[in-house]
């Protein structure tokens, strides 16, 4: 992780000076925007003081020397009067930064970007700034020990997010309770392509070099933001109701992924069913070699996976996310089981549909198994960062789920999985709003054991 900058106490109160603009401009009206949103587990992460509509990166990378040359135009709407504010990004040297067209001061603290602009933001208004930057991506390590951030590869390198990574490539505002629509114009050596979410709606090539234009429409949070640089078999096909499909494979994997891949379109069309219309405007998947990543993630519009982890399950996992995740975002990372407890559970309903195994006796196997770790902690209250994608969230939110469905029968559930995807349709909300919304789907039920035991409780609960 970047460290921050320690000054001196001379120059640190010479930059505050600078920064509030007490001596410069003819005074300052605002403040500055605060330097992370106190997410209960990164709580450098994301910025206050504004709030992102459009991101428009333009990017150049070269393999052979991992050099990534990068401009940022970020467009934001102020949340509060602004004298200052800041953007994540991790590493990279930053070449210049505007605000509105003008010059603007900034400095660098660890992952911390501060710009003070010529002039004060007012409440309200819409700003424009452009960050140009390059250098050698940072591979960064999460608490757990995974990694993420720019992962170099055998032919280009890999952009994965969750759940701060993409400040290792962009700047901007990385926390998931800000999400933004992208375009993402990309230029690499010929030969090699690059693949990112949204829609391809350019390619050209001139003097050796590819660039290709992705758009994204559809509200993003920056953890599912990905760019794959390498050689990559892509196909495009069509899902359910003319759904745009595109699959980009490094040929190393295409023939042991063509089966699974082969399942996707029916996928999307059984999660349709289960979870309601699909959210987003095309579909897909990135398979790489195994390790280059060590694990698939849920990118939009289209998961990344290691060749060697796709399987149906984890297909069905991924695109369960599409929903659950990545159109309905968490609002902090606590929250974090609002994605994998419902993509967990999403496994056992396929599995219900298609295999010989219910739901409920997943949930029996898992809850008379011997396995603590299951129970380490609340699924809804991680014991720690390095905990977020631990077992609790994943099986114990699933079970979560279960329980819900226990209470209220099929007719309902069915009705509150589809209903919560739609009310909060590209939006990021919290724990809290689940549940609110389940109470309110079921009025005359009583919740209060499922979320005092199940959700909430140290200890796994005494009774199934």
């Amino acid at each position: 992780m970047s460290r921050s900058v320690r000054l001196a106490p001379a120059v640190a109160a010479l930059l505050a000076l600078a920064l509030t603009g007490t001596a410069c401009d003819g005074g300052v009206h605002g403040t500055p925007g605060g330097s992370g949103v106190r997410d209960p587990y990164f709580p450098k992460a994301g910025n206050g003081g504004y709030d992102v509509g459009h991101y428009g990166l333009t990017l150049g990378y070269t393999p052979a020397t991992r050099r990534l040359t990068g401009t940022a135009v970020i467009t934001a709407r102020a949340t509060q009067d602004m004298s200052a504010f800041d953007l994540d990004l991790a590493g990279l040297h930053v070449d210049s930064v505007t605000v509105e067209g003008r010059k603007a001061r900034f400095n660098r603290a660890g992952q911390e970007l501060t710009v003070r602009p010529h002039d004060d933001l007012s409440k309200g208004e819409t700003f424009r700034t452009t960050v140009r930057y390059s250098g050698t991506p940072r591979t960064l390590t999460d608490p757990d020990g995974s990694q993420e951030g720019w992962l170099p590869t055998a032919d280009g390198a890999l952009g994965l997010g969750e759940p701060v990574g993409s400040m290792a490539w962009f700047p901007g505002n990385h926390h998931p309770s800000d999400k933004a629509a992208y375009d993402l114009t990309v230029t690499v050596p010929e030969g090699l392509q690059a693949v990112s979410n949204g829609e391809l709606t350019g390619q050209s090539t001139k003097s050796g070099r590819t660039t290709y234009h992705w758009h994204t429409a559809q509200p993003m949070a920056s953890y599912v933001a990905t760019l794959a640089v390498g050689h990559y078999d892509i196909s495009r096909t069509t899902g359910p109701h003319g759904l745009p499909v595109l699959v980009a494979v490094d040929p190393t994997q295409a023939k042991a992924t063509e089966k699974v891949l082969a399942k996707l379109p029916g996928i999307i069309e059984w999660e349709e069913t289960n979870f309601g219309p699909y959210p987003f405007s095309s579909t897909g998947a990135i398979v790489d070699r195994p390790g280059d990543a060590g694990y698939a993630l849920e990118t939009q519009n289209r998961p990344v996976f290691p060749g060697d982890q796709l399987d149906t399950e984890t297909l069905v996992h991924e695109l369960a996310h599409q929903w659950y995740g990545d159109s309905v975002t968490p609002e902090s990372w606590r929250d974090m089981w609002l994605n994998e407890g419902f993509a967990t559970y999403a496994w056992w309903l396929y599995e219900e549909d298609h295999g010989d195994t219910s739901a409920q006796e997943i949930f029996e196997d898992l809850y008379d198994g011997d396995d603590e770790a299951v129970w380490a902690y609340p699924p809804a209250k991680p014991s720690s960062a390095a905990h977020i994608s631990d077992r609790p969230v994943y099986e114990r939110g699933a079970m979560v789920l279960q329980k819900i469905r226990q209470k209220v029968g099929d007719d309902t559930f069915y009705d509150i999985l589809q209903g919560w995807a739609a009310a909060h349709r590209h939006g990021s909300v919290s724990t809290a709003d689940f549940t609110a919304y389940v109470e309110k789907s079921a009025p005359h039920k009583d919740f209060t054991a499922i979320w005092r035991d199940w959700l909430y409780g140290d200890r796994k609960p005494a009774h199934a």
